[in-house]
Formats: C-alpha cells, structure tokens, sequence
C-alpha cells in the first residue's frame, strides 16, 4: 500500500497548495480539475484515436530497433574484429540526440507517420544494441571453451552458450529501449505534429485548456508505466530460470 499511499499524498498535495493559491491554479490546475478533464476526454472516439496513434508509432519504432538491434549485436559482439572494427562508429552515432534528427526525418517523410517512427527507432536501437553486445561479449569463456572442447560448431554455439548467456542483456535493452521510443513518439507528435497525444497535448496548450493539457501528460505518463509493467512481467516470464528473478520472488 505504501506506493499507493505516496501518490494519494502527492494528490492531495497538489490539491491544497493550488486550491490555496499557493501554486497559481492558472499555470497548475488542481488535480481534481485533471481528473474532471480527463474523464470528458476518455469518452470521446477522438481521445482513443490520438491513443492508438502515439502506440502505433511507439509499436513500430520498437519493432524496427529490435529488428536491427538484436541480430547486428549479436554478430558484431560474436567477433572481436568486427566489435573493434565499428566500435568508432558506434560511438559516434550514440551520442547523437534524435531531435537533432528532426528536420532531417522531416525533410525526408514530412510529419506524417514515417517521420515519428524513424525518430522512435533510431532512438530505441543504440540501448538495446549496447545491451546486445555486452550481453554476447560476456559469456563464460569456460563454457565456450567446453562447448569447442565437445566439437560444438559456431552456430551450436551460438544457440546454446551466447544466447542463453545474452538473453538478460537483452531483455532489459528492450525494456529501456520500449520507454525511449515512447518518449520520442510523443516527442515527434509534440514538435513536428504528428497525429497521436503529443498533437493533442499542443493544442491543449495553444487553446489554454490547461487541465486538459495536464490530464494529457499524465495520461504519457500512465502509458510509460504500464508499458515498463508489461515488459517486466514478460522478462519475469522469460527468464524464470535466471538467478536474478528467482531472487527477485524470493523477495
């Protein structure tokens, strides 16, 4: 209950310190006003469509960086060669902040869809890449070692040493890489204009409809909870054999 407790406190915190006047109510509407505005939105079919807009792009965004994360992690972190070989341009490309991709991706797709989910997959693959190869590069060479030792070929290897080994690598690198994309949807939706909530949010904001701009944000805000909830719970599933879940169930 103590979580519970928290937000129920943090609440009614807002709420005194607004309806006081303390926080001018213009700028930070009380919590209960949120939740009168969102309980209008959540009825209207305009609501639920910006809704599956922001998760359709975050879905594909996520999908495209798995889709390029995982199997170039694997390989790259598979070869010592290769891993020194791009390590450079890796490095190089991390830092990049995607919003300086913006005008790009808008240059190129405009502001529909394309752009929201090019800037969510960009973002989402370097954390899941990074986890990929730390996950490959630290195997057991004991067992590597014994898998060669009983005539096990590259592949062998890779099926039943590397990947069992990266697997937890791996799962937390989507996990983070499922927020990051959420975060830049909602972001190429606020800037750029893209369909989803980050449009609703702005027009809020443009029409000075402050509680529903804010019952807007929270609702970012739950879905960016409930996703990280729903790939814990997967990674919780996947790896029931791995030590770190088992101790997290002991606790």
């Amino acid at each position: 209950m103590l979580p519970w407790l928290g937000i129920a406190f943090m609440i009614g915190l807002g709420e005194l310190l607004t309806r006081t006047e303390t926080i001018s109510s213009r700028h930070f509407p009380p919590p209960s006003d949120m939740f009168a505005a969102l309980a209008d939105e959540v009825v209207t079919a305009e609501f639920w469509t910006a809704v599956g807009n922001t998760m359709q792009g975050w879905a594909l965004g996520l999908a495209i960086a798995c889709a390029i994360a995982i199997p170039v992690g694997i390989v790259i972190g598979s070869s010592g060669l290769l891993y020194r070989s791009v390590r450079a341009v890796i490095e190089f490309l991390r830092p990049i902040p995607s919003v300086a991709l913006i005008p790009l991706a808008v240059l190129i797709w405009g502001s529909g869809l394309e752009s929201k989910v090019f800037l969510a997959a960009f973002a989402a693959t370097w954390p899941l890449l990074m986890q990929t190869l730390y996950g490959v590069q630290d195997v057991d060479p004991v067992a590597t070692d014994t898998a060669r030792s009983f005539g096990f070929s590259r592949l062998p290897r890779l099926l039943y040493v590397t990947l069992p080994s990266a697997v937890p690598y791996i799962a937390t690198g989507v996990r983070i890489s499922a927020a990051v994309a959420l975060i830049l949807a909602v972001t190429a939706e606020l800037v750029i204009g893209s369909p989803g909530l980050g449009r609703e949010i702005n027009i809020a904001r443009q029409s000075e409809a402050v509680d529903i701009m804010y019952a807007l944000i929270a609702v970012t805000g739950l879905l960016g909870w409930g996703v990280n909830i729903v790939f814990a719970q997967i990674e919780r599933r996947v790896l029931h054999w791995h030590p770190s879940q088992r101790v997290e169930v002991a606790r």
